[in-house]
């Protein structure tokens, strides 16, 4: 009788949306009462489509978001983690990485080319979503014209948990090339504290050194932690070889 009940059900949902079970029509409710009404793993199904066998998309879900610590932890695994899941394939993986990115792009505010950079805060605003998950240091650089417009950004560097490698000569490099008038360094540190190091420090006197031969000047160098950061030119360190302990900025909600 079970098979013959499985069967049924198969039949079932072979036979179009509004056959299946209440419990499984995911789409059909968000259609009718907006996402909000899905639960995380529901919202998750609709992505995922299909479940494995004997488990159905919801179960899939359910088991991504508690083997990797809920939707932050399924935020900031690769590929391959989630591969690991019984039913998560590479082409499920990728759904959920494309739909993850654009999540993140959608929360961070526009830094398109020709906008003009008012405060650390905006900077933080719009690479915020965009770092804060990830689980390696990420060194980008925003390319900036003589009126400090932005002309782009572009990631210099990526490293290890602890440490990403910079060197003068490829950042500006990328910003002759660009004919950049100055310039402002973003990385993240995913240890979610934003002080800097003895490292970033160090690092940043040498860019600001460099910037000053070829007439480019580094105008900030943002560090993003978790839900707040340090600006190196709020504080008054871009001139200063060894500076004082920093203070940080938070995010306003």
């Amino acid at each position: 009788m079970e098979r013959r009940g499985w069967g049924v059900q198969r039949s079932a949902r072979r036979g179009g949306i509004h056959q299946w079970p209440l419990s499984e029509r995911h789409r059909e409710r968000l259609l009718q009462d907006g996402p909000g009404a899905l639960s995380d793993a529901q919202l998750l199904a609709i992505l995922l489509r299909v479940g494995r066998q004997n488990s159905s998309a919801v179960e899939v879900a359910m088991d991504l978001l508690r083997q990797l610590d809920g939707l932050r932890g399924l935020s900031n695994r690769s590929v391959e983690e989630l591969c690991r899941i019984s039913g998560v394939g590479p082409a499920k993986a990728a759904q959920l990485k494309a739909a993850i990115e654009l999540g993140k792009r959608v929360l961070a505010a526009p830094l398109s080319s020709g906008t003009k950079i008012a405060s650390s805060a905006d900077l933080f605003r719009h690479y915020y979503p965009l770092l804060r998950d990830l689980r390696h240091e990420m060194f980008k650089v925003v390319l900036l014209d003589a009126k400090h417009a932005i002309i782009r950004d572009a990631t210099v560097s990526e490293g290890s948990l602890t440490v990403s490698i910079v060197h003068p000569r490829e950042v500006f490099n990328l910003a002759v090339r660009e004919s950049a008038a100055a310039v402002i360094f973003v990385h993240n540190h995913p240890s979610g504290d934003p002080s800097p190091s003895e490292e970033d420090r160090v690092l940043t006197v040498r860019l600001v050194a460099a910037g000053e031969l070829l007439g480019i000047q580094v105008l900030d160098h943002l560090i993003v932690g978790d839900g707040h950061y340090t600006s190196f030119a709020d504080q008054g360190w871009l001139s200063q070889d060894q500076p004082s302990r920093a203070t940080v900025g938070r995010a306003k909600k």
